[in-house]
């Protein structure tokens, strides 16, 4: 899926999409049992967050028995590059050196991440 095509996903449904990259296949209930307690869901919600992230094509449906099976249908790196892209694009003119400005300016930055940062860039230099 490219990132034209990927699909948009609600902050509840990364929710649903992290315990699937996490583990897969899952049913339901075992996403709920990963996600339910801490964000103070039902199995209900799980199963419409379920829906909708199948009508988004974001996750594959797989019956077993009398339940489901869902795996994601996109790697979570496509997916984190894909959302990343549209940031820096809709907040910053498409530049990612002003979204690392912003983030030094705002004091964001930690030494180790600045030295992370200078590392890969060297890494990237031919």
């Amino acid at each position: 899926m490219s990132d034209n095509s990927q699909p948009q996903i609600s902050e509840a449904e990364h929710a649903v999409m992290e315990a699937l990259w996490a583990k897969s296949p899952l049913t339901a209930a075992e996403v709920c049992d990963s996600v339910c307690r801490t964000r103070d869901w039902s199995l209900a919600t799980v199963k419409t967050l379920l829906s909708r992230l199948v009508s988004k094509d974001a996750v594959l449906t797989e019956p077993d028995g009398r339940r489901f099976l869902y795996s994601p249908a996109i790697a979570r790196a496509d997916y984190v590059g894909g959302e990343s892209r549209r940031l820096v694009d809709r907040l910053f003119g498409g530049k990612a050196a002003s979204l690392v400005a912003h983030l030094a300016e705002q004091e964001a930055l930690t030494e180790n991440d600045i030295a992370e940062i200078e590392a890969l860039l060297k890494e990237l230099r031919p």
